[in-house]
């Protein structure tokens, strides 16, 4: 449940569970379920405050990298979604797109709604901001999208989020690059990664190396074998050093924000600014709602 909530924070602070305490105060009509609900509520909304507030400060301090000049770490990325390869299909809508998640509801013999399956796509895409090009990988992210889709097949309701081609995708998360100028290994690692190797198939390693034939290597045939694996660990190191640059965004490690989203970072930033108003404002009406019911009960 609660890894369900880190990875759409809209369903947390949309989810009307503030509105579900409310109807509970008015359906058990007591002074105590009242304290108990009001105190949840706060409880809820001071959550939510502080965690729109930081997504907030997060979107307008945090500056917007170039992809082809990024330091690694917690970056903010701005650019076009393109496909990693190819698109993948929605779930049930089957139409093309680049990320999707889906809910299936189903319709009971009151005429209620319950949900029957919820679901995510993790498959990898790309954002282009014209500097290069930079590999999404959206498991674990939080995303908010505008492209929504909503139809029912008899007793059935399906709704389906989406990213498509050529969405603009605002990105918080940690930037990492794999390639040739990553490359960290040395020679003589290198070396010793051969020779193990090579030791793995002690018959040939002999048949190569051991020239007079007694059976296992001697000083001057061992170094011969090494000048060898030398020889092989400079041809690996220059193809490795050769491998393009390709650059990542993930979930950081350290728990901080992994946001994804196709709104622009104004609209964004407005929105997180509404919901801390609007819990904020609950907050302190279930306080208010508190104290009056505290002062009641000492009337």
């Amino acid at each position: 449940m609660l890894t369900s909530l880190r990875r759409s924070y809209t369903q947390l602070i949309t989810s009307g569970g503030q509105l579900i305490l409310l109807f509970a105060g008015f359906h058990f009509e007591s002074r105590e379920a009242w304290l108990w609900c009001l105190g949840l509520m706060a409880i809820i909304s001071l959550f939510a405050w502080y965690s729109a507030l930081r997504r907030y400060r997060l979107i307008l301090g945090t500056p917007t990298s170039r992809i082809g000049s990024s330091a690694q770490g917690f970056v903010e990325l701005l650019g076009d979604a393109m496909p990693n390869g190819t698109h993948i299909l929605g779930k049930y809508s089957s139409l093309p797109c680049l990320w999707y998640r889906y809910k299936v509801e189903r319709r009971n013999h009151k005429n209620e709604w319950s949900t029957e399956s919820t679901g995510e796509s993790d498959a990898p895409f790309m954002v282009d901001d014209g500097s290069g090009h930079c590999v999404i990988h959206p498991h674990g992210a939080e995303i908010i999208t505008h492209h929504k889709d909503t139809w029912q097949e008899a007793d059935r309701r399906y709704t389906e989020w989406k990213i498509l081609e050529r969405d603009e995708i605002y990105a918080l998360g940690e930037f990492t690059t794999a390639g040739g100028s990553t490359t960290t290994v040395t020679q003589n690692e290198l070396v010793k990664q051969v020779l193990n190797e090579w030791k793995m198939d002690n018959g040939d390693l002999l048949k190569r190396f051991d020239l007079n034939n007694n059976g296992f290597l001697d000083i001057d045939e061992w170094m011969l074998a090494r000048q060898a694996a030398k020889r092989e660990a400079n041809k690996r190191l220059a193809h490795e050093r050769a491998e393009p640059d390709v650059h990542h965004l993930l979930k950081p490690h350290d728990g901080r924000l992994f946001l994804l989203s196709n709104l622009a970072p104004e609209k964004l930033a407005g929105r997180f600014v509404l919901w801390t108003w609007l819990h904020l404002t609950i907050f302190f009406g279930a306080l208010a709602g508190i104290a009056w019911l505290m002062q009641q009960g000492a009337i």
